[in-house]
């Protein structure tokens, strides 16, 4: 698929499942869970060991029904190496200029992350795709709002703090989409393998997403 089209699936959806976990044992199961309750843009961090095995995995077993990315990219290094493993879009932590040069240069979708107007701001002009307002608790939805207001143009991604109550504030504030980390994935369910509540937070969270949307 073309960036334009993984760009568009990303906005159209407005949620990124965040999986991190201690093993990458139980990644596909979790992946399939959030596949059925209908949400299809995971991203996989390189906190997770064997992180580049995973992807494959995942590519190999899902393949296109997921859009698949890779988190906690700090170097375009990793970031290439993703790529060749089969991510289809590239998220970091912080504002690395070479990063995005390299997604630009592979044609794939590159969430920047950043905090400050300046670094939202220097992301955006680097080419950045979304913008990943991180940590968005620090500010909550107020912050977002401020920066958004005299940044309109700039695709706005909170990760952090993002939850079934603060998600509709984040959408008014100006969020495009929004970041799930351990508010969807939970670290007891994913400890015991309770893949049915991981579908069900799924489907509450697709649910808000076009409630706050007015969908």
């Amino acid at each position: 698929m073309s960036k334009e089209t993984d760009l568009k699936r990303v906005l159209d959806l407005g949620l990124v499942a965040i999986i991190r976990a201690p093993s990458g044992d139980r990644l596909l199961e979790v992946a399939e869970a959030l596949y059925a309750g209908g949400i299809d843009v995971i991203e996989v961090t390189f906190t997770v060991p064997g992180i580049l095995d995973v992807i494959k995995l995942l590519r190999e077993k899902i393949g296109d029904r997921v859009l698949l990315g890779a988190g906690t990219v700090l170097d375009p290094e990793s970031a290439r190496a993703a790529i060749l493993a089969g991510a289809e879009y590239i998220v970091t932590p912080t504002v690395n200029t070479e990063v995005i040069q390299l997604c630009q240069r592979y044609g794939k979708v590159v969430m920047t992350g950043a905090f400050t107007p300046t670094e939202i701001l220097t992301a955006w002009e680097a080419g950045a795709d979304i913008v990943k307002v991180f940590p968005a608790d620090v500010g909550g939805p107020s912050y977002l709002k401020a920066v958004h207001g005299p940044l309109p143009q700039i695709r706005l991604l909170p990760t952090g703090g993002v939850d079934l109550e603060t998600l509709p504030t984040f959408v008014k504030a100006g969020a495009c989409a929004v970041g799930l980390g351990s508010a969807l994935v939970e670290k007891d369910a994913l400890e015991k393998g309770d893949m049915k509540r991981v579908q069900e937070l799924a489907e509450a969270y697709v649910a808000k997403m076009k409630e706050a949307r007015g969908q």
